[in-house]
């Protein structure tokens, strides 16, 4: 039976090194942010939804949706956030149970799932077990900051959007630390699986 992880943090806190680590061992790893893209594609049912709801400003020259400006107008809106959100999970939900309906097929040991907002959306009911990737606030704004060249208000806007970090440790079923160097991390990680009985 295949044991199906939620692997969640927060924007900047160094999930995508926890789900590379997956990958490097050959763990099939399904990534929300991935799904997401791939449901909001021209002529996707999310698409025409988005371009009913927010007009066709949010489209680019070639009829696919500018991230960039629907971003920047969810970001600072807390209604038109929850709209969105409202159009694009059901489609990103139904099409991650495909690929967990492909991974148990294929008698895969672990699948995980991606998923940023895990908690927030309570998509908990689609996994067995949580892990959480968790930094500081101030390594979290840095790295944010660094990696997006975001000033210092839009990276903390990214960041207030989400439930903080220190509220989601008790919500987890594991949380890994990911202050250090990627060595602890993978350490914390390989522990976490091996306590949960799976052998890489």
């Amino acid at each position: 039976m295949s044991l199906v992880i939620g692997l969640t943090g927060g924007i900047a806190s160094g999930k995508s090194t926890v789900s590379n680590m997956f990958k490097k061992w050959d763990i099939r790893v399904v990534d929300a942010d991935v799904e997401s893209r791939l449901a909001v594609e021209k002529g996707e049912p999310a698409y025409l939804k988005i371009v009913e709801k927010f007009g066709c400003d949010v489209l680019l020259p070639d009829g696919g949706i500018n991230r960039e400006k629907l971003g920047s107008i969810i970001f600072h809106d807390a209604k038109k956030r929850q709209l969105l959100n409202q159009i694009v999970h059901p489609e990103v939900r139904n099409r991650m149970k495909q690929r967990i309906e492909e991974g148990i097929k294929n008698k895969e040991k672990v699948i995980v799932l991606d998923i940023p907002l895990l908690f927030e959306s309570k998509l908990t009911f689609m996994v067995e077990k949580t892990i959480l990737v968790y930094v500081d606030e101030p390594t979290q704004l840095q790295r944010l900051i660094q990696r997006n060249q975001l000033s210092t208000e839009d990276a903390q806007a990214r960041i207030h959007s989400q439930m903080p970090l220190k509220d989601k440790v008790q919500l987890a079923d594991a949380v890994i630390n990911n202050n250090g160097t990627i060595e602890e991390t993978e350490k914390q990680l390989f522990e976490v699986l091996t306590g949960w009985g799976i052998t890489l």
